[in-house]
């Protein structure tokens, strides 16, 4: 009977403390709601987890737009010409380079397999471009081409996740997220990170562009080309834009409430992606209106207005950076080819060639491509040799590339990389780095340091120790920024 009495007297006291710091707290959440009713947080609130923030040392990038194919190109049908290769077309692969390897689906000993395309230099740098891209040969002179890139993951779920979050599981930041927590917005009515889609999401889900052990804030946003840019963006019928105000700012006061309690910074996240949400709901429309661009943007890019495609996204993108987002990603799907990688290389290019030329020339004539970096890849590379031992590999369009992971070529271009050069090489076959080898660890690293970001010191602490995008690895290649 005493300890039940106690235990009253315990919740009666607890429920006064809980009523007065409730009571407390409700003026201040009215205040915070007044604040957050501001068209700018970033200008009145402290403590905005997206205002723009100074970077560890000077940037020469400001905006990335990151293109990721996804499946993984051929880039020794692409980018890395090998006449050694062309020689050996047909033969067993060198019974040295077979012992003890690895592959995805090749099982037997393959034939070599050249490329049926012709490669040509072009521009004033030289970079060699193969005749698949004749647009992106127009702006060779402002490519970066990195022909030694190498990763650990020959499958496609852990090698994306890898290329995106520098960890092959689920659960760490994707390197947008990093970017966004580093830097902040420019835009405090836009997500500081946004990510547009042509065709199925990756094989690892939306997890390349989640926050990880983040806060969701600085998870990156799925705009959408057809329909509302983003789920419930638009006001249900019925409902007018106060009333929309009105629910947000007491939602916002009872979070403010439980911020106050709980010190939960997901609840600081959920307020401010509100208060984002409430924003946007003007700001997007505008953005995603590419039909009030000009004629000749649309020529240039091939756009169709009202479609989904991969030249309206990169038009977008444009629009995106233009408007102080910092970090745009692109995916494309359909480059996995096991089996007719010549045909099927041949209509993706055509999709992507002529957007990826223009979206370089567009910065580049507004005057934005020196702080813009525009960074092609993928998870991994191709094979030098046929994915079916049967196949002799001669003018054959059914043969396929298996995955690579040990070479294979990213790009990038602006945003202070070193103009018309070609960094790295790999052996006479494509098979293995020789020369300035760039782990995927090294590429995220040198990508952080553009933007002005020391892989090293942008960290995070989560369960008890400190994390970052690099984890123990990393060296930023100081060749290849201008």
């Amino acid at each position: 009977m005493y300890f039940a009495s106690e235990a009253i007297a315990a919740r009666q006291a607890m429920s006064r403390r809980h009523l007065f710091q409730r009571m407390g707290t409700g003026v201040g959440a009215m205040a915070l709601a007044s604040l957050l009713h501001q068209d700018s947080p970033a200008a009145g609130i402290s403590g905005d987890p997206l205002v723009a923030r100074m970077p560890h040392i000077p940037a020469r990038a400001k905006n990335v737009i990151f293109v990721h194919l996804v499946g993984a190109p051929s880039h020794l049908d692409l980018f890395d010409y090998k006449p050694e290769l062309q020689r050996l077309n047909g033969q067993l692969v060198p019974d040295h380079l077979w012992e003890g390897l690895r592959l995805a689906f090749i099982r037997k000993q393959p034939a070599l397999l050249g490329t049926k395309f012709k490669f040509a230099r072009h521009g004033e740098s030289g970079n060699e471009l193969s005749e698949l891209l004749p647009h992106l040969a127009s702006v060779a002179d402002e490519l970066c081409i990195i022909k030694s890139l190498h990763t650990e993951h020959f499958n496609h779920a852990p090698a994306q996740l890898f290329f995106q979050t520098g960890f092959a599981r689920f659960g760490r930041p994707s390197l947008g997220s990093w970017v966004n927590y580093g830097l902040g917005t420019e835009n405090a009515n836009l997500p500081g990170f946004v990510v547009l889609i042509t065709g199925n999401v990756a094989g690892a889900g939306n997890s390349l562009w989640g926050s990880g052990f983040l806060p969701s804030v600085y998870q990156g946003t799925e705009f959408r080309t057809a329909g509302d840019p983003v789920l419930f963006l638009s006001n249900p019928p019925g409902m007018q834009d106060g009333d929309r105000r009105r629910i947000i700012d007491r939602v916002n006061q009872l979070n403010s409430i439980q911020l106050a309690d709980v010190g939960d910074p997901e609840i600081a996240s959920r307020i401010n992606q509100y208060e984002l949400a409430y924003r946007m709901q003007s700001a997007v429309p505008e953005m995603m209106d590419i039909q009030s661009e000009p004629r000749h943007i649309h020529e240039m890019y091939g756009t169709s207005p009202g479609k989904t495609s991969f030249a309206n996204n990169c038009l977008l993108a444009r629009r995106l950076v233009e408007r102080g987002v910092r970090f745009v990603q692109l995916f494309d799907e359909s480059w996995d080819h096991h089996s007719q990688v010549f045909p099927n290389l041949e209509k993706k290019c055509k999709q992507v060639d002529q957007p990826l030329a223009a979206l370089i020339a567009d910065l580049r004539q507004r005057g934005m491509l020196d702080e813009t970096l525009v960074v092609w890849g993928a998870e991994f590379g191709r094979t030098p040799m046929i994915q079916d031992a049967s196949e002799t590999g001669r003018a054959s369009d059914k043969v396929g590339r298996d995955h690579h992971k040990d070479a294979f070529t990213v790009w990038m271009a602006g945003g202070g990389v070193k103009r018309g050069t070609t960094y790295g090489r790999t052996d006479d076959i494509g098979f293995h780095v020789v020369e300035n080898p760039m782990h995927v660890n090294d590429f995220h690293a040198t990508l952080l340091q553009l933007l002005g970001l020391n892989h090293e010191e942008l960290t995070f602490r989560f369960q008890g120790r400190d994390f970052r995008l690099t984890d123990v690895a990393g060296n930023v290649a100081q060749e290849i920024i201008g």
